[in-house]
């Protein structure tokens, strides 16, 4: 069976074509403008008003996708610096463990939920202390 029709590899290989796909959109739409295209809004900013680790990860990638590498650091730079990396690991292995065969379960144990938990806490109050 060829390596790209083994069934481990159908999760990661949809999750990159959901990606690629919202990353067309966002070649269109642009978050920064009030009134274009329909884009979600983040639900704890909506409920809350504060800004969540996460917010402004849409405007982040738009103007990644765009070169803007100075206003998507502006956007969230924890985020852009931590966040997309670690994402782009973990997908990059979970993809090369489906085209091989294997099922990839990453481990990040107590000390590995505690670091990302915390770096999200203080990024959390760090963007809505100082603004």
């Amino acid at each position: 069976m060829p390596s790209l029709l083994r069934r481990e590899a159908v999760p990661p290989l949809a999750v990159l074509a959901g990606g690629l796909a919202g990353a067309g959109y966002l070649l269109v739409a642009d978050p920064h403008e009030g009134g274009g295209p329909p884009l979600p809004r983040c639900p704890v900013n909506w409920a809350t008003g504060l800004l969540c680790p996460a917010c402004g990860g849409t405007r982040m990638a738009y103007d990644l996708l765009h070169g803007d590498l100075v206003g998507a650091v502006h956007d969230n730079a924890a985020l852009l610096l931590l966040g997309v990396p670690l994402a782009g690991w973990l997908t990059g292995r979970w993809l090369l463990d489906g085209l091989r065969g294997r099922r990839y379960r990453p481990r990040f144990g107590p000390w590995g939920v505690a670091t990302v938990l915390g770096v999200a806490g203080a990024w959390t109050l760090l963007r809505n202390l100082v603004g």
